[in-house]
């Protein structure tokens, strides 16, 4: 599963932080314009962060880890995966997005981090970052094999391998030219510790600077505010993360 509606990120705001944020729309190079959302620090950027969400796409979730990142430094801008069927605006709770997600493309999203990559640098982000959840984790690593020029990639318990007919960071770890973290979920249903083994031999034989993590008995999505009883993992992921962006970016 996905985080569900009335999830939060298990991320404190900081108090007094000063943050600026925006909606937007953004223009593909195909000429699809798509839903975004922008936090940006008052302060000097440190890096740039694009985030990719899950297969639900941008929602309240993804808004507010946004400005949590933004708070300690990052600019943010986490993007929509539907504006080529589903138009550039915010969706309620009711939207139907599995009919949209089997629409979506590796080519489009590929261009569609593009475009935020682009916004992203008029933010003032010199280097960036991509960081993604589940479906947004897969494309994160595959971001940093599309020649975006990025600085690393965190990928939240993504799929790591062919899907779909579709290659993964697996089968395209030789064209990743950043580092990655990968952190995962000892209890993902979906993604057993074999694929985790797969990925973490592939990013070594390709000669990838690489972390993978794995926490036993955390399930898929465990990066919630609900899952009390996964705090901690989700504390030293949340410090993994930001260290891995002061460490690249």
């Amino acid at each position: 599963m996905c985080f569900d509606l009335d999830s939060h990120p298990p991320v404190a705001p900081i108090a007094g932080a000063a943050v600026s944020h925006e909606d937007l729309v953004l223009e593909s190079a195909d000429g699809t314009r798509f839903a975004a959302f922008a936090a940006v620090p008052d302060g000097p950027p440190g890096a740039g962060v694009v985030l990719l969400p899950d297969v639900r796409g941008l929602y309240g979730f993804y808004e507010e880890l946004a400005l949590r990142l933004a708070e300690r430094g990052h600019p943010t801008v986490v993007f929509d995966y539907f504006g080529r069927t589903a138009g550039a605006h915010k969706r309620d709770g009711d939207f139907e997005y599995m009919p949209h997600v089997a629409e979506v493309t590796a080519a489009g999203v590929r261009d569609d981090v593009a475009a935020t990559l682009a916004h992203l640098r008029t933010l003032g982000a010199e280097k960036a970052v991509a960081v993604g959840f589940c479906f947004g984790g897969r494309h994160a690593w595959l971001a940093a094999a599309d020649g975006h020029g990025l600085a690393g990639a965190v990928g939240f318990y993504g799929t790591p391998g062919e899907r779909n007919g579709q290659p993964g960071a697996i089968q395209r770890a030789g064209e990743i030219d950043a580092p990655v973290l990968a952190l995962m979920a000892g209890a993902d249903q979906a993604i057993g510790p074999d694929q985790v083994a797969a990925l973490e031999a592939a990013l070594r034989a390709a000669g990838v600077e690489h972390e993978v993590v794995t926490y036993p008995g955390a399930p898929h999505s465990f990066f919630d505010r609900k899952q009390e009883e996964f705090a901690d993992e989700s504390a030293d992921a949340w410090e993994r993360t930001l260290a891995f962006l002061e460490r690249h970016g």
